[in-house]
């Protein structure tokens, strides 16, 4: 694995982020990352300093950088704004969206009826529905609050998609957003929308707390 880029160092960081290989907690070290992923100190170095300008890493006192950890009122308030904005998103589609990107949105969740059991595509195509039916919304703002809220999450590591049973749970609630819009219910878009995101949390608390990997205190610091 190589690159020499700051860019290609950010990427492959937050791509193990991502997928739990860095936990919430796990000291990170420059010299460390820079030999097993086979490149020099300084894209490394920059890479991190972009996280940290993020939120996915912090500095802890006589520890140095760690991938921060989501308190439990931390992951509720994210949850809380993904209810607000995905909903409101999901209505404005209703009335924005072209035929096209309607059926883009049933394409790509039948894609992921078929890709059950695989959860890099799984969560991959998850990503493509919310990305699609977001820019269908035809709102920039809404466009760039999402992208802020999406980049926190990451911290959470592997996708409940992973699990068949959430899988299925989640391409039925999508299912039900597609319908309404194909309907043109922009209530009926928001209110599915909105039980996706509630469905969403109660699945992320419970792998959360079963992995042990969400802090009861307040005490992490948000960008």
């Amino acid at each position: 694995m190589t690159a020499s880029q700051p860019v290609g160092a950010y990427a492959l960081l937050l791509q193990e982020i991502t997928s739990g290989r860095l936990e919430p907690g796990t000291r990170i070290t420059e010299t460390e990352l820079a030999e097993r992923l086979q490149m020099s100190r300084t894209p490394v170095r920059e890479a991190l300093r972009r996280l940290e300008a993020e939120g996915l890493v912090t500095h802890k006192p006589r520890v140095g950088v760690i991938v921060r950890q989501l308190s439990y009122s931390e992951l509720m308030e994210l949850y809380e704004m993904r209810w607000v904005l995905e909903g409101t998103a999901a209505r404005l589609a209703a009335r924005a969206a072209s035929d096209v990107e309607i059926e883009e949105l049933a394409a790509i969740n039948d894609e992921m009826a078929a890709c059950a059991g695989d959860g890099a595509a799984l969560y991959a195509l998850n990503r493509q529905f919310h990305t699609t039916l977001i820019a269908a919304a035809r709102n920039r703002y809404l466009v760039k609050s999402v992208r802020s809220i999406e980049l926190t999450l990451q911290i959470l590591g592997p996708t409940p998609l992973r699990e068949m049973r959430r899988a299925q749970e989640v391409i039925a609630e999508h299912a039900a957003v597609v319908e309404a819009l194909r309907a043109r219910d922009g209530a009926g878009a928001e209110a599915a929308m909105r039980a996706h995101m509630d469905a969403a949390q109660r699945t992320r608390l419970r792998q959360l707390r079963k992995h042990g990997r969400l802090s009861e205190s307040d005490d992490s610091d948000l960008p």
